[in-house]
């Protein structure tokens, strides 16, 4: 039986006209299709994104084909319902529109937060770790707030937007920053805190319900978990895998530095806000900002490398040291998402290459 946390992973993913791919309105239709094949594909916010979810699994090697399961049958959904299926933070085509997913919780959502929900189609990565308690995921929380820059580094797969390089690795997470109850969760003393602060939030009307707790990290409200919620979608099973993998490592690694009593880090809020900035621009390709140590810049992949040797004992544990020790050979030879959309979009500055890169890439290996 195994000793370490059971996981799970949800993965957003755009659908885009196979022909121009721009964004098409037929999250409906797709998840029609995927319950035929026997799978449930949640609707979001707006009607050109649906989401998968993986049944809580004990190892990687599960992960990888629950992954890989459901990719394939939401691909083949989305080309019975006339679409494409994309894993990219941002469509890189030029959007006319982004209609909302029509339940009377989203449409509140859309008058509420007016643009901000408007010019949502965003996809992101959430990767839920089991935890013994509520307390302990607010504990982990405190002590993930460090290493989440890193994490959304190794994610980015949103550089190409409306046409054009944006210049940042993950614009997803920009954009997504716009919400009130978004990014980088602040330290909370006890579970007690926490809920007063969602309740303060909620009664300011910055958020809806509990459902908008968008911080990056979270206690799920839905399962005994920690969500980490800060990568974007990554480009491939492969690349959702290795995130998974260093996600739930840090958790472990978080749950025994509390039960040796090690102190939580201090760390400051405008030292995490531009760690954050440049995990967003330069992603791997480029330097990081070191929040543990020196706050000068590092280059981003010795921070990764960093943050795999913190929770080698973990990896070790969970027998996924080798993988994640051979996919960062391997991110650093080929790249991430924002990497390859980038090279994509190099050769002719044409974005159906990059369309057709992300196309290629989110199936790759299933």
């Amino acid at each position: 039986m195994a000793t370490h946390p059971t996981l799970g992973v949800e993965e957003e993913f755009l659908l885009v006209d196979p022909a121009s791919g721009e964004p098409v309105a037929r999250n409906a239709a797709v998840a029609q299709q995927a319950a035929d094949r026997g799978v449930e594909l949640q609707l979001e916010l707006t009607t050109c994104q649906v989401e998968t979810a993986t049944e809580a699994v004990g190892s990687t090697a599960d992960l990888r084909a629950e992954l890989s399961r459901l990719r394939r049958v939401a691909a083949d959904s989305a080309t019975a319902a006339g679409a494409r299926l994309l894993a990219a933070g941002l469509p890189p085509t030029l959007p006319r529109e982004f209609p909302l997913t029509d339940t009377p919780r989203y449409r509140e959502i859309g008058e509420r937060f007016g643009m901000i929900a408007h010019e949502q189609g965003i996809c992101g990565c959430h990767v839920h770790v089991a935890v013994p308690s509520r307390e302990a995921a607010i504990r982990v929380s405190n002590r993930l707030r460090p290493w989440l820059p890193t994490l959304l580094a190794l994610s980015a797969n949103s550089a190409i937007y409306r046409n054009a390089d944006t210049g940042h690795a993950s614009w997803r997470s920009v954009l997504w920053a716009r919400w009130p109850s978004a990014g980088p969760p602040p330290h909370f003393d006890s579970v007690d805190e926490y809920d007063a602060v969602v309740q303060m939030m909620q009664q300011a009307g910055a958020m809806l319900d509990d459902g908008m707790v968008y911080w990056d990290v979270r206690p799920s409200a839905k399962f005994p978990t920690i969500e980490v919620r800060v990568a974007d979608v990554p480009a491939t099973v492969a690349d959702t895998v290795l995130l998974t993998a260093l996600t739930r490592a840090a958790v472990m690694t978080a749950m025994d530095d509390e039960r040796r009593g090690q102190p939580t880090p201090p760390l400051s809020p405008h030292a995490l806000k531009a760690a954050y900035w440049k995990a967003a621009r330069d992603g791997l390709d480029g330097d990081a900002v070191d929040l543990l140590e020196s706050h000068e810049r590092v280059p981003a992949l010795a921070l990764l490398n960093r943050l795999v040797d913190h929770v080698r004992p973990a990896l070790e544990h969970t027998g996924d040291y080798d993988l994640v020790f051979d996919d960062l050979h391997r991110i650093a030879e080929r790249g991430n998402g924002a990497m390859r959309q980038r090279r994509a979009w190099s050769r002719r500055h044409d974005v159906a290459d990059v369309v057709a890169e992300s196309a290629a890439a989110t199936l790759a290996g299933c």
